[in-house]
């Protein structure tokens, strides 16, 4: 058997042709022949921009940590005084918010716990009668003759003290 699968074997060598070879064309031109002319456009990278940017940068940090004219602090030494006093100034308006809190609880239970005047003066007698008047039946409003006579009564004496409070001035 082992026979066979030799002569088997050496029979495929042999009927298998020898140099033939797939070439594979390397051009970019996609088979249009091996000197087809293809433009690539290269960028020129993050480093170059990197580099390109350093100068400026390190102009102005040259600028900003030179002292200023009279003996004047450097623009840093300004910027880190700044950030230095923030937790003065957050301490400040803690503060401030804190009182103004305070404050107004204190007014809060100032006017919910004052004594009250319930003594109120109505500016006009229809106060007691605020709603529709279709649909009302009969006796369901009150009386206010005693109101309007009241409130006419107030008004007299208000005119009768100016009145007399002009009279005193041109005398």
């Amino acid at each position: 058997m082992q026979a066979f699968r030799q002569r088997g074997l050496t029979a495929a060598r042999q009927a298998r042709p020898r140099c033939v070879r797939n070439t594979r064309s390397y051009a970019s031109g996609h088979g249009h022949g091996h000197h087809a002319e293809h433009t690539v456009e290269e960028s020129f990278g993050t480093s170059f921009y990197v580099a390109i940017a350093a100068i400026p940068a390190s102009y102005l940090v040259y600028t900003a940590s030179r002292p200023g004219k009279d003996g004047e602090p450097t623009a840093i030494s300004k910027w880190l005084e700044k950030t230095m006093d923030l937790g003065k100034e957050w301490e400040r308006r803690n503060h401030n918010n804190t009182a103004a809190i305070e404050q107004a609880a204190r007014d809060k239970h100032l006017f919910l716990n004052a004594p009250r005047n319930r003594h109120i003066e109505l500016t006009y007698p229809e106060v007691f009668q605020h709603g529709s008047p279709y649909n009302v039946p009969a006796g369901h409003y009150i009386n206010l003759d005693k109101v309007v006579a009241h409130y006419h009564k107030q008004h007299l004496d208000e005119e009768a003290r100016k009145a007399k409070k002009l009279a005193a001035k041109s005398e």
